[in-house]
């Protein structure tokens, strides 16, 4: 049977973490450093669970080894996604992820992790870290040693409705004042070069990992520019920031009433703003900002009503 599947986050504290959380999305959240919601994950570090329906109850990863069905017969051994909410209170570490190819030989992980940032909202003037300027692994060492961190760690200004892509092996960081919508790939590997030397709850200075950053940062950095295409369908909005291997990206926004048709393998929704509801051969399905919804195979002919915005991703069929 396919419905739209409502799932509960997970969330997390975290050093750096806020309260926009539950003021901006009146989540539930555990502390006032909630920095992550985990929306739709099948990890085992946050396993979202299925809210509704005849799979309420069942974490993702349950479904995904069980009813494959519901997710086109998708390959892999894991759920290939997970799309979180950022609030970054305070400056993330300034840290990179390995590819796929390094996390199976060195971590004895499925994947790597590459991903891409929706900016929310932001504070005026608010920046991130993309990128370094060293030429060479040998002037980052240089640099990074002699404390030249100024000039070596690259920063933007950012606004909300920016997009970023992240590909692994980006050094990155968001910073102070930034709420995002992360897509990435199911990976939890992250190895920290720059901390601000903090410490952690019990007083520790929390460890950095630079030897295994040394192997899997790009050097020199190139920026990839995103071009994003716009189309319109009935009174839906949909701009494409990112399609390839690793997923498809998109911001929709609806006005009043639209017909689609779910012929994905599967469709992950985050709504961002408004509400609505989804009409499914004959059944209303209410939804609300902050809801993150996995729209399943076989879903077929749907319609939404609403003034809304989501991030809509997907894998290509061939994967």
């Amino acid at each position: 049977m396919s419905y739209p599947l409502f799932l509960q986050p997970v969330m997390k504290k975290r050093i750096w973490g806020g309260t926009r959380l539950r003021d901006q999305f009146l989540y539930d959240i555990p502390s006032d450093q909630t920095g992550e919601c985990w929306g739709i994950s099948a990890h085992p570090h946050g396993k979202s669970t299925v809210k509704n329906g005849i799979y309420g109850g069942l974490d993702l990863n349950v479904l995904w080894e069980n009813q494959r069905h519901l997710f086109g017969h998708t390959k892999g051994e894991v759920f290939p996604l997970l799309t979180k909410i950022l609030d970054a209170d305070q400056d993330l570490s300034i840290q990179v992820h390995p590819d796929d190819t390094y996390a199976q030989k060195v971590e004895a992980e499925r994947s790597g992790k590459t991903e891409c940032w929706y900016i929310i909202d932001c504070e005026k003037d608010a920046e991130i870290v993309y990128g370094h300027t060293a030429q060479s692994k040998e002037e980052f060492q240089q640099k990074y040693l002699s404390k030249d961190r100024d000039t070596l760690f690259r920063r933007l200004k950012i606004k909300p409705g920016d997009f970023f892509y992240v590909p692994s092996g980006t050094l990155h960081a968001l910073c102070k004042g930034t709420l995002v919508l992360e897509t990435q790939q199911n990976s939890d590997l992250t190895y920290r070069v720059y901390d601000y030397e903090r410490v952690d709850e019990h007083g520790n200075i929390r460890e950095l990992h630079i030897n295994k950053a040394l192997e899997v940062i790009n050097f020199p950095h190139q920026d990839i520019f995103i071009q994003p295409i716009t189309h319109v369908h009935q009174s839906t909005e949909i701009i494409t920031y990112i399609e390839n291997q690793f997923f498809t990206v998109q911001r929709w926004k609806t006005e009043g009433n639209t017909s689609f048709i779910q012929d994905k393998n599967f469709q992950i929704i985050s709504v961002l703003n408004g509400e609505g509801e989804f009409f499914v051969k004959g059944e209303r399905y209410p939804f609300f900002k902050g809801d993150h919804i996995i729209l399943p195979f076989g879903l077929g002919e749907y319609q939404t009503s609403g003034n809304t915005e989501w991030i809509v991703s997907f894998i290509s069929k061939d994967q």
